[in-house]
């Protein structure tokens, strides 16, 4: 059997100080990853951000990696996200009690579920849009507070506007900004921070929880539904096997809010700052949306029309693509297994690089270059991972599509806008993001 090639780098600190310096430059990993697969292979050791790794890439290495078949692998968090998000939150859960998490959860987020919220959404956009003229945008900070106010609603019929929104809108940027620090419980620190954010949003859900079992504030919204449906106050026995702890609830509502916010906020911003460097693409899309338009006249946007962009889910898919936003997906071994000749032992840390996967010539040819055209004909499985793929693929796709699209539209509809820098470089954090938040100016179309 062969040794698994690669370098562990200096004594401690491994390949860090290399990897932080390619994450955050234009093209992400994808350099760092592609010096090693030239001199190693496809699959390569190293030690990162105190972690020995092995890295693998290549539709065999996704298909072991993403399938969960035979309990090969289980999701490998960051201890600190481990700690913020708990026990019993779905991104910590295996086998069937995953599945089962993953079905609860899932039903409010289906495509019939979020009807309910198509309104609200398209009001917040166009409320957001109409605050653009006559200043500097940051497009990043912009589509963050868009996301996390509709995810808020969606939840817990937060409000967009008013105290109980900045109070939410504090902690969850506490929270957020702890996933990628240092694990030091000290006061003062990013991950003593973000945990006691996390125990302020847990006592502020305790409240809205009591209030509703109460009967004091019916709302239809997730967390009412899970009320309803399936929360349990006691010890699970056979008849609530189906239903949740009110631990499990919040554990999963904080996962919901932040899978929902960072990985679409950056989405956004990646695919209006493409659409700006690649005027074609941007018309294409315009004459889209334009036809819907013209279609619906004064009478506002209809969920028909939302479900009904072909060529805006292209260019969604092609940002993915493109910006790579989740550039790795790590997890660890369950059981020993083997990958092109090589053993991968139980309990080691393995992620599967998406960035050479989305960047590769032989599936996507001038892999640099914008174009939705790719996604013209269906793909062989595996080669596009922009939200994952098999059990733990993103249960958040069709909302993510949602607020894109709906945003996107009125965007091309009624505005023109321009950069104001061309600095491509990339926040050093969990979640690809542009490092100066992509500032723009507006005019009317």
């Amino acid at each position: 059997m062969r040794r698994i090639p690669g370098s562990m780098g200096w004594p401690i600190i491994g390949e860090s100080l290399s990897f932080i310096k390619e994450f955050s430059s234009p093209s992400g990993i994808y350099s760092f990853m592609n010096k090693r697969q030239q001199r190693y292979g496809k699959v390569f050791k190293t030690s990162v951000l105190g972690r020995f790794t092995v890295f693998m890439t290549g539709r065999e290495a996704s298909r072991i990696l993403l399938s969960g078949k035979d309990g090969m692998v289980s999701l490998n968090l960051f201890y600190t996200g481990q700690q913020v998000l708990g026990p019993t939150s779905l991104l910590q859960t295996t086998g069937e009690e995953h599945k089962r998490l993953r079905r609860l959860i899932g039903e409010p987020l289906s495509l019939d579920a979020l009807k309910n919220y198509f309104m609200f959404v398209n009001a917040l956009a166009v409320d957001t849009l109409n605050g653009w003229l006559g200043r500097t945008v940051l497009v990043l900070e912009e589509a963050s507070t868009f996301t996390l106010k509709v995810i808020g609603n969606m939840i817990m019929s937060l409000e967009p506007h008013g105290e109980e929104q900045e109070k939410f809108r504090a902690n969850f940027k506490l929270i957020s900004s702890s996933f990628a620090s240092l694990p030091f419980k000290i006061p003062g620190t990013s991950f003593y921070r973000g945990l006691e954010a996390r125990n302020r949003m847990y006592s502020m859900l305790d409240e809205i929880i009591s209030k509703r079992r109460n009967g004091g504030d019916l709302r239809f919204d997730f967390l009412q539904s899970l009320l309803q449906k399936h929360t349990k106050e006691a010890e699970m026995d056979k008849e609530d096997e189906e239903k949740l702890t009110d631990k499990q609830l919040k554990d999963n509502v904080l996962t919901l809010l932040v899978a929902g916010h960072d990985t679409t906020t950056a989405a956004l911003t990646w695919l209006i700052m493409f659409l700006g460097e690649n005027p074609d693409v941007l018309q294409n899309l315009r004459e889209e949306h334009m036809d819907i338009q013209s279609r619906y006249g004064e009478t506002g946007l209809t969920w028909a029309e939302v479900n009904n962009m072909p060529y805006t889910i292209k260019v969604i898919n092609e940002t993915l693509r493109r910006a790579t936003i989740l550039p790795w997906f790590s997890r660890k071994a369950a059981q020993d297994f083997k990958i092109d000749g090589l053993e991968i032992k139980k309990g080691w840390s393995v992620n599967l690089d998406v960035v050479s996967i989305h960047h590769d010539p032989e599936v996507f040819p001038d892999p640099e270059k914008f174009d939705p055209s790719r996604f013209d004909k269906p793909l062989k499985s595996l080669s596009f991972l922009g939200f994952g793929s098999g059990p733990r693929m993103c249960p958040g796709i069709n909302l993510a599509k949602l607020e894109i699209c709906i945003f996107i539209h009125h965007l091309v509809c009624k505005y023109k806008w321009r950069p104001l820098q061309n600095d491509n470089a990339v926040q050093p954090t969990l979640v690809r993001m542009p490092k100066n938040k992509y500032p723009i100016v507006v005019e009317p179309l």
